[in-house]
């Protein structure tokens, strides 16, 4: 128990008042303790990039087709994501004046999610001939072959 001094030397009462220094030396231990431990926050942003070369031919109209279930088709070929990449990065690799035309045609019944994915994947490719096609099939809206 702490007690104060009086002016002529000679102990007064005790203090009253709790010492808070070792609760401090303690909880700064602690926090600097919970710094070291957390990991530092990293961002990642996760971007698609071609691994290879296409495997398809490269016509001079090329067809990217989604059917109902949601899969992806190169002129016919089925393909997943990333053949598909690689397939968009090989046509954007030829200059520009000869580029051929990515015709993009989903089904009535594909998702938006997959299709919207397409259509980022064949814009972040650098493809620059890109066109809609077989939207007249659908111009009334809920009917589908």
């Amino acid at each position: 128990m702490a007690f104060t001094a009086t002016r002529g030397g000679t102990h007064g009462q005790p203090m009253s008042d709790m010492n808070v220094t070792p609760f401090i030396d303690v909880l700064l231990a602690l926090l600097i303790m919970f710094i070291m431990v957390i990991p530092i926050a990293t961002h990642a942003l996760l971007i698609p990039l071609p691994n290879g070369q296409g495997e398809q031919p490269i016509l001079e109209n090329n067809l990217v087709h989604i059917d109902r279930s949601d899969r992806l088709y190169w002129n016919g070929a089925e393909m997943d994501r990333q053949r598909l990449l690689n397939q968009l990065a090989s046509v954007a690799e030829i200059p520009k004046p000869d580029q051929p035309v990515v015709r993009f045609e989903p089904d009535a019944l594909a998702s938006y999610q997959t299709s919207a994915r397409a259509i980022a994947l064949i814009k972040d490719s650098g493809i620059e001939n890109f066109a809609f096609v077989g939207n007249e099939k659908y111009r009334e809206f809920g009917k589908a072959d």
